[in-house]
């Protein structure tokens, strides 16, 4: 999940894959911005089959704890 999500963050921000941690933060870390984010939740969903909830989504802050909630959410 960690590596596909990886790939995934490569094309909402200039960043090589290969530094992309699982403590890095979305907008301070990887330089995302809010419709960057907005933008790479559409696709999660559709390439992970799920239902992301913008609430809950609003806490997400580092890689990790995005894996953490696809992953949730996948096993629903």
């Amino acid at each position: 999940m960690f590596e596909r999500l990886a790939e995934i963050i490569c094309n909402y921000v200039d960043v090589e894959q290969e530094n992309i941690k699982p403590e890095s933060r979305f907008m301070e870390d990887l330089g995302f911005t809010s419709f960057d984010f907005m933008s790479m939740l559409g696709e999660l969903e559709d390439e992970f089959d799920v239902e992301i909830d913008q609430q809950e989504v609003a806490d997400v802050r580092t890689v990790q704890e995005a894996v953490e909630y696809l992953e949730r959410l996948s096993a629903e």
